[in-house]
């Protein structure tokens, strides 16, 4: 409905095989009936693009040259710290996690975004 962002699953992307992880993302999109991808950019604390921002946004193009579904880049700066923080209020923080802490951190800035377009 496009009010609240849940987390639901994180797709690793540690290993070079980038159309494996567009396929998985694809298929997420299809499973939920996505009419929008949110990419979170990883901006430099200057606002600037650095490496892990580049490779995000190649990986984006990459996705889009793919399907039809319109792609959307939004800022990720400091949504990792926020998620922890929210974790850790809820008592399920557990920085061994990293998974964990990926998946709340995606809620939050697709949250940020929906609250931004109401």
């Amino acid at each position: 409905m496009g009010i609240l962002a849940s987390p639901l699953t994180t797709i690793d992307r540690s290993t070079p095989d980038t159309e494996a992880a567009i396929d998985a993302v694809l298929a997420l999109a299809e499973q939920h009936e996505a009419a929008e991808i949110l990419v979170g950019i990883p901006y430099l604390m200057s606002g600037r693009i650095g490496a892990q921002a580049r490779i995000t946004l190649d990986f984006a193009q990459a996705l889009s040259e793919r399907t039809n579904i319109p792609i959307t880049h939004t800022d990720e700066r400091l949504s990792s710290v926020q998620a922890d923080r929210m974790l850790t209020q809820s008592g399920t923080s557990n920085t061994r996690d990293k998974g964990r802490t990926d998946s709340a951190a995606a809620a939050v800035i697709l949250q940020a975004y929906l609250d931004a377009r109401s």
